[in-house]
């Protein structure tokens, strides 16, 4: 709801400075070529997000996420161990860091909440500290591959777009161990 306001907020106050400095056909203008941009970027990112959907089903067909899955698992234990006792949730979890390990948030994000609502139970309406870790993993999320963002880069033109790999690689590393270093802290604190 918040969104809607700010969208409208936004139109209101371009349309009313439009008027005042009497640029309104320029607002007109620039409003109708944003939207064929978005439109064309929409349609561009769709192939994208079609390929690496594509390869992430071969993978789970050749169960090679399901070995990925289970590289994760003792690590998973040791910082989900409340949650690793159910194997159905321990396994939305794998699958959920393995789609953001190779950039693919859409198809992580129904896994996350399926293992968000699987660990939820029996907590009460408060969210337990393995489920903050979870939100935290899930956010901050460690990417080999980050697809969404070369598909864009590719998309505008970009002669290499995967040249971003030693940045993203540092940042997404630097913001899970942040994340993690700040839960298990915030952890700390509110028990004590």
């Amino acid at each position: 709801m918040a969104m809607a306001w700010l969208w409208t907020g936004m139109v209101a106050v371009s349309l009313a400075f439009g008027v005042l400095t009497g640029s309104v056909g320029a607002l007109g203008n620039a409003a109708l070529e944003g939207a064929a941009a978005a439109v064309e970027l929409c349609v561009a990112m769709a192939g994208v997000m079609c390929l690496w959907t594509g390869v992430m089903e071969v993978m789970d067909q050749c169960g090679l996420s399901a070995a990925l899955a289970r590289l994760f698992r003792p690590l998973l234990r040791r910082l989900l161990p409340n949650a690793s006792r159910d194997e159905e949730t321990l396994a939305a979890i794998s699958a959920n860091l393995s789609a953001n390990l190779l950039g693919l948030g859409n198809a992580a994000t129904p896994l996350g909440i399926r293992a968000a609502r699987r660990m939820a139970q029996g907590c009460g309406g408060t969210a337990s500290h393995e489920l903050c870790l979870l939100v935290v993993l899930n956010s901050a999320s460690i990417q080999l591959l980050p697809t969404t963002v070369a598909g864009v880069r590719s998309v505008l033109g970009s002669a290499d777009p995967f040249d971003i790999l030693p940045a993203v690689w540092t940042a997404s590393l630097l913001s899970v161990l942040a994340g993690l270093a700040a839960a298990k802290l915030l952890a700390r604190v509110w028990r004590g």
